[in-house]
């Protein structure tokens, strides 16, 4: 009889040890954090897509592969920096890795296209650049499951055209790359110089990637007092060397990521002291941007951009978020709320949300200068602070009421009534 015992009990104890293990896996899937990642692996913006990638990896290498005590698994996907493919890859992590959230996506009219995608999915998506305006304003209802941790593209440019108004510019032109990012970016800035008294005189349109600006330079009227600039990726290379080629030495205004530090190492001494306005620069003189410059230095070989800085900080927001839902991810809308109450003091200075979910940060005006920084020995282009404007909301001082009754930033709005 005893004999048979144990042989009439393998089943059950087969079974239980089955049951057990499946128990087992279920809580150790439960403990880990998927995250899946959307950035342009290929194509023209392959290289942003790497500073995106390369700032979260540092965080997380920093912590030992975890946020908030759970094993993250960081899965990235390529967009190649168009909307439609975004769309794509972000079902393929949402139905088949099962991520937790998704995270990324570059150009403003990939935010328009992934957005919606998580109020299908009921799945979290931060938005850690694109900085399609309208997503945290007039359009937020319809995502429950968004929230942003970068800026919204209208944002540094108001207190930008505050700036230029201060300089005593009278009659601005603005170039910009023709789609969302230029718009909002432009309609910003126009807004806010409009209101002091400014005028722009003149909109150019180049499309978007356009490297040759021969058939733009020569229209820029030449009563301009200054001209503000908006470009991306290889763009913002080109724009201001064939400017300066030309023979035209207006002063620059610019959006950030015409002088970021992702396109400023391989600028010439043409671009020392042009001036552009965003809620980071590596030339941040603090003790939390240093050690994030350094490190940042130290294992990718170049300066952090602000796409670098941006998923970076991204990262420790989600670090945060997760200790505070004691190490397990609680589902989109808690984990949103979580976030919402937290304030950071990231490499760009200190952040946190507004009750539209984007961020309320600095904003600072840049200008190019050629220096030592960090006890680095070579003399390097660097975005020198001139003007910190603190804790700027995507409303400026406009106030969110008020804000949300105009149409969002367009071609066509503000209208360019000065323009001849």
């Amino acid at each position: 009889m005893t004999s048979r015992l144990p042989r009439k009990l393998n089943p059950l104890l087969l079974g239980s040890a089955l049951a057990l293990g499946l128990s087992l896996a279920s809580n150790a899937q439960a403990e880990e954090l998927r995250i899946g990642f959307i950035a342009p692996v290929t194509g023209i913006f392959a290289q942003i897509g790497k500073d995106m990638t390369d700032g979260f990896q540092l965080y997380l290498d920093q912590h030992g592969g975890k946020l908030g005590g759970a094993d993250v698994k960081f899965i990235v996907e390529d967009d190649q920096g168009k909307p439609d493919t975004g769309v794509i890859k972000a079902k393929k992590l949402i139905l088949q890795d099962k991520v937790n959230m998704f995270i990324g996506g570059l150009l403003a009219s990939t935010g328009y296209a992934l957005a919606p995608v998580s109020t299908a999915e009921k799945t979290l998506y931060i938005s850690s650049i694109s900085s399609a305006d309208d997503l945290t304003q007039r359009q937020l209802d319809k995502y429950p499951y968004f929230a942003r941790t970068s800026w919204t593209s209208s944002q540094p440019e108001q207190p930008l055209g505050q700036w230029a108004c201060d300089q005593g510019y009278k009659k601005v032109v603005t170039i910009a790359a023709d789609y969302a990012f230029g718009y909002e970016s432009v309609g910003g800035f126009q807004k806010v110089f409009e209101d002091c008294g400014g005028k722009v005189i003149q909109k150019i349109w180049p499309p978007l990637g356009t490297k040759d600006f021969g058939p733009y330079i020569p229209n820029i009227k030449a009563d301009a007092d200054a001209i503000f600039s908006l470009m991306v990726g290889p763009m913002a290379l080109q724009f201001p060397k064939q400017l300066r080629a030309a023979g035209i030495k207006k002063p620059i205004t610019a959006g950030g990521t015409s002088y970021d530090e992702f396109v400023l190492p391989f600028m010439g001494d043409e671009v020392i002291g042009d001036v552009s306005a965003l809620h980071y620069s590596a030339a941040i003189e603090t003790p939390a941007n240093e050690a994030f410059v350094k490190a940042y230095r130290t294992k990718y070989g170049k300066v952090p951009s602000y796409y670098s800085e941006n998923n970076y900080t991204t990262a420790m927001w989600l670090d945060e978020a997760m200790k505070q839902a004691g190490g397990k991810y609680p589902g989109p809308e808690k984990f949103i709320k979580i976030m919402e109450g937290i304030k950071l003091d990231a490499p760009r200075g200190p952040v946190r949300m507004d009750d539209m979910r984007n961020p309320i940060e600095n904003v600072y005006i840049k200008k190019v200068e050629k220096k030592k920084m960090f006890g680095y020995d070579k003399a390097e282009l660097w975005n020198t602070v001139i003007k910190t404007y603190p804790a700027v909301s995507q409303f400026w001082t406009y106030g969110k009421e008020k804000f949300l009754k105009q149409p969002v930033y367009s071609r066509d709005f503000p209208a360019c009534k000065y323009c001849e």
